[in-house]
């Protein structure tokens, strides 16, 4: 589920640090309030290498300057006077991918094992949204180390390390004989998300041509959504302890498939690893390309990005960036405490209390999820990321209203043949107002406004908020229920 907490997209940001600073309809909305070293990034990215190079002043900025530089010229064909061929990328894509899968199964586990753990484990509420909220706890432990263990061990070493634990977290709870092996299974589960949130778009955004980025990066959201609904789908159909293989196969395709895919070469490029640099991008674009071109390119960049000033904590608080970090969290924090995590641990939960079959209410869930996020990917680009807020947010405030209407009515004894048709109504326009825009949206627009120099930095904090809002609003929900 893009939904419920993209981490997933963690590392948007990540992946954007690749590439030229984009200039979309939001960047431009409050490009007077962002930082002067932004604004030199742009010119540089209009103006030639040259003369941008003039334009800056200082080390910093001239540093800025020539990593612009450097992504105008990436953005030229990948290929040379050779010719290539790209199936190498599409097949490690397909291969990275599966880590996304497994990001939305894990997520989406709770909602159709919910009724089976309950009843074969005499869980209460609370118990079970114990269960259900400390898959944040374990992705914050993963969000905080996945960036640092990237960088030691590689991606696919990373992506390997997280498919292990991730197979250790499903065979815990497979065998579990009571809530604390079911906890700690949660908590392997969650760390394995709160790496892969990372890796997977970082290693496609290092692997693909400039001119394939973007489309190929946002196959990432896809698969996390494509999981979450095929663990709603399947596990309408089968036992939760049954379930766990729908979450076992993509760690282990993961795994199997990592064996036959190039480690990524800018990871090569920034470790000193030339040799196997050179190999690996020959391999990514094939046997005939002409790669000299992009593999200057990617040297001179990494020289470029270790030229700039390294950021600090509290550079975020300067003023010339505090409006980016105001809007960044503040989009991650309206994201979260729309009730999203609510809504995708507790889907089954919801339903059958309104009086709607469980199964058949995730099942529908499952089904809208993948093309309404397809719709929403489509129209980004197209109508511009404030306006997908406006609608986004506009229907999430419709579900949420129609969901709570029906449980009015249920209380008050109001219209009882309403109840299930207005909460089966209000939970699909959340779902669906949320795919298309309060999901994915604010992942992007992280990516884009923060400058070069604290884009890491900014990134990480920002990534962090939707894991600390996670566990502690699910828990308050549950106990609501409770009492």
């Amino acid at each position: 589920m893009a939904a419920t907490f993209p981490l997933s997209a963690a590392a948007a940001a990540a992946a954007a640090v690749y590439s030229p600073v984009p200039r979309f309809e939001f960047c431009r909305a409050f490009r007077g309030h962002c930082a002067s070293a932004r604004r030199d990034v742009h010119c540089a990215l209009r103006l030639p290498a040259a003369a941008a190079a003039q334009e800056a002043t200082g080390p910093a900025r001239g540093a800025m300057a020539a990593v612009a530089a450097r992504g105008q010229a990436e953005a030229a064909p990948y290929g040379g006077a050779g010719e290539g061929s790209l199936r190498m990328v599409f097949l490690s894509t397909a291969v990275a991918v599966c880590g996304s899968f497994e990001f939305g199964t894990c997520v989406g586990y709770s909602a159709p094992a919910q009724a089976g753990i309950v009843s074969d484990f005499g869980l209460s509420n609370s118990e079970y949204g114990i269960f259900g909220s400390v898959l944040t706890i374990g992705a914050i432990i993963g969000a905080l180390t996945s960036g640092r263990v990237a960088d030691i061990l590689g991606r696919k070493m990373t992506m390997q390390l997280a498919a292990i634990i991730g197979i250790f977290g499903w065979f815990t709870i497979y065998f579990a004989k009571g809530p604390t092996m079911l906890y700690f299974g949660r908590i392997l589960l969650g760390y394995c998300t709160g790496v892969l949130s990372y890796v997977v778009p970082v290693f496609i955004s290092e692997i693909a041509p400039k001119d394939l980025r973007g489309g190929l990066a946002s196959s990432n959201q896809l698969f996390i959504c494509s999981g979450c609904s095929a663990t709603y789908i399947i596990g309408a159909l089968l036992s939760w302890r049954s379930l766990v293989l729908v979450g076992l196969l993509p760690c282990a395709i993961l795994l199997v498939g990592l064996l036959f895919i190039p480690e990524s070469p800018r990871w090569l490029a920034n470790t000193g690893r030339m040799k196997e640099f050179h190999a690996s991008l020959q391999k990514l674009r094939g046997e005939n390309a002409d790669i000299s071109e992009e593999a200057t390119g990617i040297r001179e960049y990494i020289e470029s990005l270790r030229r700039l000033p390294k950021a600090r904590i509290q550079d975020l608080f300067q003023r010339k960036n505090m409006y980016a970090v105001i809007v960044g969290v503040g989009l991650m924090v309206f994201q979260q405490l729309g009730g999203i995590n609510a809504f995708g641990f507790y889907t089954s939960y919801i339903f059958s209390s309104a009086g709607f079959s469980g199964k058949l209410g995730t099942t529908l869930v499952g089904i809208i999820q993948i093309p309404i996020t397809l719709f929403g990917a489509l129209l980004m680009d197209r109508n511009g990321r404030r306006a997908l807020l406006l609608v986004s947010a506009s229907g999430t405030f419709l579900g949420c209203f129609l969901t709570g209407l029906s449980f009015y009515f249920k209380a008050q004894g109001l219209y009882a043949q309403l109840v299930p048709t207005l909460a089966l109504y209000g939970i699909l326009v959340y779902y669906a107002a949320y795919s298309v825009g309060m999901g994915p949206v604010p992942w992007v627009i992280m990516s884009e406004i923060f400058s070069i120099d604290i884009k890491a930095t900014a990134g990480s904090l920002v990534t962090l908020v939707p894991s600390f809002c996670s566990p502690r609003r699910a828990w308050l929900q549950c106990c609501s229920w409770q009492g």
